[in-house]
Formats: C-alpha cells, sequence, structure tokens
C-alpha cells in the first residue's frame, strides 16, 4: 500500500476576473510572470524545492494551455511513477456531476485521488501566488505545534487587511478568532491561503460539510473545525509574498523584479523557479537600440528602445520603438515607432507603426473601473492595434481593432474596446 507523509493540492481553476482581458481566455494560474514564467511556476517550484512530491492541479476554467504547460511535471522533475503531478479536472460520476463550485468543494470531490496515496498530512495551496516557501518548515512547525490544522499567516498593512481574511492569535501562535474579509479588521494577519490539514480530519469535515453551497475553506470548514474544537495555529511567513490577482499588483509585481536589488530574486541558484521552456534562439539586441533596467525573453528582437520593462520571448521591438515601465508577453510585435508607456500586452498582440498608448490623463474606466485603473493600458491576447493611432490610460483592449473604431485616432482615457466572442 502507498503511503505519503505530505502531498499537495494546488487550486488552479480560478478566473481571475480582476485581471480582466489578460484571463478571458486563459485561467489565471496559466497567466505569465516574469518573461519567462507562468505565475504556476511558483508553487509547483516550491513543492518540489521543497520536497512535496506529489501534486494534484485541480483546474477548471480554460484548462488547456495550464495542461499543456503542466504536461506530465518535467520541467518541476514531477514525472515520477509514484506520485509526481496529476492534473484533476471535474469528472462525471454515477449519481451526479458538478463543476467545482468552491475551493473545499474543489478538494471533495478528489478525496479518491488523496485516499490513494494514505497521506497523513494534506498541503493546501492556491495557484495564484508568486513567493518562494520551504512547505517542510510548515510541516514540522505543525507537526511541534501538535496542530489538527496550520494556517500560513503574513503580515499585511492595516489599511490592505479588509480584502483577505484575517485570524487573532494567543501568544502561542493558536488561532483564536477569524474574520473572512472584514470591513473594520482587528489583526492584519492574512491568511495566505496555504493550509497543512491532518487528512482523517480534513476528510471528516469535508464530507460532514459536503452539501454547503460552493464549500470554501476559508467560509466554511475552518469556522467548523474551530466550532469543534480542532487545535488551528498561525504559520507566520516573513519572506516576499504577493497575490497578484489584480491588475495593479500583478504589474507591481513584475516592476519589483527589475529593481536594482529585486525583493523577489528569480536568479537564486538554490531555490530556482522551474519552468517549461521552448527551444528559442538567444535574443538580439541591435546596435542602434537601447535596453535599460528590463529583462529580456529569448528568441526577441530589440530595435528600439527599452526602459523598467520585462519583455517575454520571441518578441519583436521595431525600429524608433520606445517602451517603458510596461510588461509585453511572448510573441508580440510592437511596430517602428510605437510609443508604450505603463501597458499591459498580453501574448501575440500586434501594436501597429507609430501607435502611442499611455498618453494624456487618467480617467476612470467607463466599463469596469474597479478592475482597470492603476493608470494602466491592457491588452488582451492576439488582438490588434492599428497604426497611428493614440490610446489613453486605464483603457482595455481585447479584439482586433481598426482605424474607424478610434475617433479621430483616439481612444481617451478610461475608454474600452472589447469584441466578445473573438
Amino acid at each position: 500500500m502507498i503511503k505519503k507523509e505530505m502531498i499537495a493540492m494546488l487550486l488552479a481553476g480560478g478566473q481571475g476576473s480582476r485581471l480582466g482581458v489578460l484571463t478571458s481566455k486563459l485561467a489565471k494560474p496559466a497567466v505569465a510572470f516574469g518573461g519567462k514564467y507562468k505565475i504556476i511556476d511558483f508553487p509547483l517550484s516550491n513543492c518540489i524545492n521543497s520536497g512535496v512530491d506529489t501534486v494534484g492541479v485541480l483546474t477548471q476554467y480554460r484548462p488547456l494551455r495550464l495542461n499543456q504547460h503542466i504536461g506530465i511535471g518535467m520541467p518541476w522533475d514531477l514525472d515520477r511513477n509514484i506520485g509526481g503531478v496529476t492534473v484533476l479536472p471535474p469528472y462525471e460520476k454515477s449519481e451526479n456531476s458538478q463543476w467545482y463550485t468552491g475551493t473545499a468543494n474543489a478538494i471533495y470531490q478528489n478525496i479518491e485521488y488523496i485516499d490513494y496515496y494514505n497521506p497523513e498530512y494534506v498541503l493546501i495551496l492556491s495557484g495564484d501566488h508568486i513567493y518562494k516557501m520551504d512547505y517542510e518548515n510548515m510541516l514540522d512547525y505543525h507537526k511541534t505545534s501538535k496542530a489538527d490544522i496550520t494556517l500560513a499567516t503574513y503580515q499585511v498593512p492595516m489599511e490592505e487587511a479588509s480584502r483577505f481574511g484575517v485570524v487573532i492569535t494567543d501568544e502561542s501562535g493558536c488561532i483564536q478568532e477569524f474574520e473572512e474579509k472584514p470591513e473594520k479588521p482587528r489583526s492584519n494577519k492574512a491568511s495566505m491561503g496555504i493550509y497543512i490539514f491532518n487528512w482523517k480530519l480534513l476528510k471528516e469535515s469535508l464530507t460532514v460539510m459536503k452539501d454547503q453551497p460552493s464549500c470554501d475553506f476559508g467560509k466554511h470548514i475552518i469556522p467548523y473545525c474551530h466550532e469543534k474544537g480542532s487545535k488551528i495555529c498561525a504559520y507566520e511567513y516573513k519572506g516576499y509574498w504577493k497575490d497578484v490577482g489584480t491588475l495593479g499588483s500583478y504589474w507591481e509585481a513584475n516592476m519589483e523584479l527589475i529593481d536594482i536589488i529585486p525583493e523577489f530574486n528569480l536568479y537564486e541558484e538554490f531555490w530556482r523557479i522551474y519552468t517549461k521552456s521552448d527551444v528559442l534562439p538567444p535574443q538580439y539586441i541591435a546596435p542602434e537600440s537601447s535596453v535599460t533596467k528590463s529583462i529580456i525573453g529569448e528568441g526577441t528582437e530589440v530595435y528600439g528602445d527599452v526602459s523598467s520593462s520585462v519583455i517575454g520571448s520571441g518578441v519583436s521591438i521595431g525600429k524608433g520603438a520606445v517602451v517603458k515601465n510596461s510588461i509585453i508577453m511572448n510573441g508580440a510585435t510592437i511596430g517602428d515607432g510605437a510609443v508604450i508607456d505603463k501597458a499591459i500586452i498580453a501574448e501575440g498582440v500586434v501594436i501597429g507603426a507609430n501607435a502611442e498608448l499611455g498618453v494624456g490623463e487618467e480617467a476612470p474606466n467607463e466599463f469596469a473601473p474597479h478592475i482597470y485603473s492603476f493608470g494602466l493600458v491592457t491588452i488582451g491576447e492576439n488582438s490588434v492595434i492599428p497604426e497611428g493611432v493614440k490610446i489613453g490610460k486605464n483603457v482595455a483592449i481585447f479584439g482586433e481593432t481598426t482605424l474607424d473604431e478610434y475617433p479621430d485616432g483616439l481612444l481617451k482615457s478610461g475608454s474600452s474596446i472589447i469584441k466578445v466572442g473573438e
């Protein structure tokens, strides 16, 4: 009989609607990050670096590219005969079939998978955070404190605490109270959505709570275990951690990679971030071009000026083009003379010659001001921007656009062109 001490369940089914057009055809964990990675590479690399060699990845929303990226897990050394990585989409069962309706419901529907490995402990992870964490240290803490459940917590600024589930602990680190996204938080210890459960307790709680609509860890499972007297401890994590769930935090986390001394270092030998890489030629920087304080991916050709930007692989930046404070993902083409300031440009986008992105004063986005803010221009994958147009700030574009969609050649700040069905 197989027996693993701890296996990981990685929740990667989310749509990530706060990333707007970046996730209209892509699950959030499959979004590019740092020029060559995908967001999901970070928890997967943490697993293998922490000695966790069995990972179930729960997918749901637009899983195709995520599945292709993970494959059999080879880049992360997770192509194992026993264990390794397994992609777990919802599937049809004899009595009733349903989508995953909440984080805990997704785990409940995969009890059979977990039981197969008969683990002592189950590590629950989120597929959309950027961080490096040794889960083995967290497991040691879980064992030493004789906890039934351990939550990883992170101190966030008090003014941001209402975005998170926060916990109130006693002096020994045991959790006394939970507040799920409180309006007036009494603590700034935020739950990171990383949990270690004793498997017996988790299995029993999932079974008891199985009929809760949209059964969720923060809202249902943990409060239930707390009420029945389970010992729940907080493991305080002190390293870098970023929830890249909004366009602003996603842009910021990318920009932090190019700081003189980056807070989050992709270049450490002892804690590598692994990814599936295409075989590409080296980058080419033309003699007349200039590149400062930027990450440039393989196979990218730069004939213009790039500063303070994160550029993916296979990108082409034309003569006289200027790119600054921007994220440009794989395979995008920036035409000659185009000027791009503070934009997020998704994969395969074509920006026409002499187009200008990020001009003028900011104005709130008319379509979704809570998503398209921070002064960014966000362009969804495979979109086309015609030559010579000017585009303001807090703008979203998705689809193949034509000159007649830009009144007098301008898409003013706060506007959007989103073509559904493309």
